[in-house]
């Protein structure tokens, strides 16, 4: 409905909690992907949110930018792209936002590549007062133990996972999923850095 247009998406607080008794939402950018650093919308979203009871807790961000590139200049022009998000999440009230570590797919240098971005995007986040959360999202963000290794190497206190129930295939074929990381067994790795949980059912 919100990409058809049929919602308003200034009315999705409205719409969570009078149709299906939600007090608490969470947000994805690609809704409002020009508002956020428009500051009277941002204002005005928080406002019908606060006038409902309605808590806003995180954006989802997707389309900024690779965190986890090689390339030193194109990892920092993604974590500054995240920053206006960052910001948006501060002015509704949001405890985080959630990110995707893109970029290589070569464990060894994911894994730097990440801490590094993570780094940069959290020190920034840190003086806003919000989280940075990643989403097992696909690659080797899917591997509950690369990914664990990641935020211990960070190791900041706003820095966290979202743990997805079904977000576990870290390489697809034409026909879909052709390489799975154990849900359970990555479930158990990231629930200790989890600031969120993306539930589904299988």
């Amino acid at each position: 409905k919100l990409f058809g247009g049929q919602l308003n998406h200034l009315d999705f607080p409205k719409v969570a909690k009078e149709e299906f008794d939600i007090h608490a939402i969470e947000l994805v950018n690609q809704f409002f992907r020009d508002k956020a650093m428009d500051t009277a919308y941002l204002t005005d979203f928080k406002q019908r949110a606060d006038d409902l009871g309605v808590k806003t807790l995180l954006i989802m961000v997707d389309g900024q930018g690779d965190i986890a590139s090689t390339d030193a200049a194109t990892r920092k022009a993604a974590v500054e792209n995240h920053f206006k998000w960052v910001d948006a999440a501060a002015a509704l009230g949001c405890h985080s936002i959630r990110v995707n570590l893109n970029g290589t797919q070569e464990v060894e240098e994911w894994i730097p590549a990440s801490v590094d971005g993570l780094t940069q995007l959290a020190t920034y986040g840190k003086e806003k007062g919000i989280n940075i959360i990643v989403e097992n999202h696909g690659g080797p963000s899917s591997n509950g133990q690369l990914l664990s290794e990641v935020m211990e190497k960070v190791g900041m206190d706003n820095v966290g996972t979202l743990p997805d129930f079904g977000n576990f295939c870290m390489e697809r074929g034409p026909e879909g999923c052709v390489k799975a990381y154990d849900m359970y067994k990555g479930m158990e790795e990231l629930m200790p850095y989890a600031k969120g949980v993306s539930a589904k059912a299988n």
